[in-house]
Order: C-alpha cells, then structure tokens, then sequence
C-alpha cells in the first residue's frame, strides 16, 4: 500500500508543475499551446529534479547510518548497503536519461 502511495505521490509532483504552467498569463488556449516534445521535455526535467533529491536523500542516509553504526558491524555493513544501493540507483538513472537522450538523437529531434 505505501509503495502505491509512494507512485502515486511521485507521478503527482511530476505532473503538477505541468499543470500550473497551462495556467500562466491566462492567455487564450490558442496562444499558449504545447507541443507532444516540450510536454516530453518538461516531464524528463521534472523527473530528473525528482530523481537528483532522492539521490541526495540516499546519500545523507547512508552517511547518517554511517556516522551513527558506533563501531557495530552490523550497522556498519547496513550503511554500506545503503550507500551501495544508492550508487546502483544512480547508475540505473543516469543510463535511463542517457537511452532517451540516445533515441532522441537517433530520431533527430
């Protein structure tokens, strides 16, 4: 249940700030128009800004599990696990922006 909440959570704030951008200057629907590729592009910024605070969040973890393990192995080896995941999950991001940067390339646009 709270990963559902969690995934509904992320999609909203990635979402939101679309929605508030066709609300600026109320000018009429003719004259503010976005195209299929800007919508694109605004949602893979928003999503990298998501993605670059859950790094950074990943990271002060590991470093607040670290600084608080007080010599326990098996804290320590939680802390480790964590930072380790947190590499993983940014490897995994960074090769997910660059595919899209690779198609988009390849398709031209």
């Amino acid at each position: 249940m709270k990963k559902i909440a969690l995934s509904l959570t992320t999609i909203g704030m990635a979402v939101l700030p679309i929605i508030a951008l066709a609300q600026v200057g109320g000018a009429a629907p003719s004259t503010f128009a976005i195209s299929l590729e800007s919508l694109g592009q605004i949602i893979v910024n928003q999503i990298w800004i998501v993605f670059t605070i859950i790094a950074i969040v990943c990271f002060v973890v590991a470093g607040v599990l670290f600084l608080t393990s007080q010599g326990d192995p098996e804290k320590i080896a939680k802390a480790r696990s964590a930072l380790i995941w947190g590499v993983a999950g940014i490897v995994v991001g960074i090769l997910a922006f660059t595919i899209i940067a690779v198609i988009r390339g390849a398709l031209g646009a």
